[in-house]
């Protein structure tokens, strides 16, 4: 089941058994805080611009960005609990970023989130992409 889980059967150690379905670790913290986090920012109707929105954002993004390089370069390192913390912290900060851009297209807090996220990712899915998955 994809939609509950991405990971292939070398990385079940990044995921959660619910039933027979492996549901992602991160993901478990992501989706619900940034489904929540949207809601209620637009429940309370928050501005669009606060003063601390991008260094917060991009703050809340980096334990995320953190671990999962790591865990690209370690396969067996890390812990589930680490991940849905970092999950829920990037939920958050995804939820801020998300709701600024669906009344304001392309905001400064999304721009720089997705810098963020590029400028660590590409360098680290280089660097890993020819690794010989186990099994």
């Amino acid at each position: 089941m994809f939609w509950l889980s991405h990971h292939h059967p070398d990385e079940y150690n990044r995921t959660y058994l619910f039933g027979g379905a492996r549901v992602c670790a991160r993901c478990l913290g992501t989706y619900p805080v940034l489904l929540a986090v949207l809601v209620a920012l637009f429940a309370v109707r928050a501005p669009l611009r606060w003063a601390l929105d991008v260094p917060v954002v991009l703050a809340l993004t980096v334990p995320a960005l953190a671990d999962w390089a790591v865990g690209r370069f370690r396969p067996a390192s890390g812990s589930n609990a680490v991940r849905t913390l970092t999950g829920v912290l990037l939920g958050a900060a995804l939820g801020r970023s998300l709701y600024v851009h669906l009344q304001q297209p392309l905001p400064a807090v999304l721009l720089a989130q997705g810098a963020l996220v590029t400028a660590v990712a590409v360098p680290v899915i280089l660097a890993t992409y020819q690794r010989p998955r186990p099994g």
